[in-house]
């Protein structure tokens, strides 16, 4: 009897923890998007009022005012450029690392994750003096080629993992039944590697999505993201908090809706070779 008053006491206690971890972690969004759709007077009021009229006003303001939609639009091309050519660039020399061992090939591996794990403000000023001669400042073409540098060491190094997990002789008896080694790398290693592809594709495109230094210092006005755009809300006579939560509503949403049809995907992929 006693075992059992333990355990159910135990479970009682399990899930109040849990339940605690995700109210931490869903509370802050839920109060964004509470925010959002406040009035300003609302938005401003202490201590906070919970029933209110919504609008979405904030909304509408944000793209009337601010021009909300050209920074959705630059954020959207350069992260989904970007994403696409680190993908198409790091998948096959992440293979290349996995498959062929050469003198010196960790070396080169943890170089290029060097390259990765240096902090972005240490590159500023040489980036920004070459993006200058190069006429490239203020230009989506410019911070896709920015992003790619830092995103395509991360895509070696995550798909690098998942290559090496994957069973060798199922690409070499690929490659008895007549298929190059190319052949074996697109019929077979990237079909097996399809979660770990969908993981590494979702985080690089994040990683783009929410970055901030770059944006910052290497765009204007044509090219300005969102991230840098929000900076717009904080004015010298008050922080627009209706406006800075409808925002950031607005950039939660794509990562949401891509992480929810994908997220068996992103899982699979996550967990991808932890268990031998």
């Amino acid at each position: 009897m006693g075992l059992g008053w333990q355990r159910i006491a135990w479970l009682a206690a399990k899930r109040l923890l849990i339940a605690i971890i995700i109210v931490f972690f869903v509370a802050p969004i839920i109060l964004i998007f509470l925010t959002s759709i406040k009035s300003r007077v609302d938005a401003l009021a202490f201590p906070p009022v919970w029933i209110f009229s919504p609008t979405f006003m904030n909304f509408e303001e944000i793209f009337e005012l601010y021009d909300f939609g050209l920074y959705f639009r630059n954020t959207l091309v350069a992260a989904t450029a970007s994403t696409i050519v680190a993908m198409a660039l790091g998948v096959p020399a992440a293979y290349s690392l996995a498959r062929y061992k050469f003198r010196g090939h960790s070396n080169l591996a943890f170089w290029i994750l060097s390259i990765r794990i240096t902090p972005p403000i240490a590159a500023m000023i040489p980036v920004f003096i070459l993006f200058r001669n190069l006429r490239l400042l203020d230009s989506i073409p410019g911070l896709v080629l920015i992003y790619c540098t830092f995103n395509l060491p991360f895509v070696v190094w995550m798909m690098r993992g998942f290559f090496e997990d994957l069973p060798i002789d199922l690409e070499e008896s690929a490659m008895v039944d007549g298929c190059s080694r190319f052949g074996a790398f697109a019929r077979v290693a990237l079909i097996l590697a399809a979660p770990g592809l969908a993981s590494t594709a979702i985080l690089t495109f994040l990683f783009t999505w929410n970055e901030f230094i770059f944006a910052l210092i290497l765009t204007g006005t044509n090219a300005r993201t969102m991230p840098v755009a929000v900076q717009l809300f904080m004015r010298e006579t008050g922080i627009l908090w209706g406006h800075m939560t409808a925002a950031a509503v607005i950039m939660m949403l794509p990562t949401v809706v891509l992480t929810f049809f994908i997220q068996r995907y992103l899982v699979r992929g996550l967990t991808f070779g932890a268990i031998k």
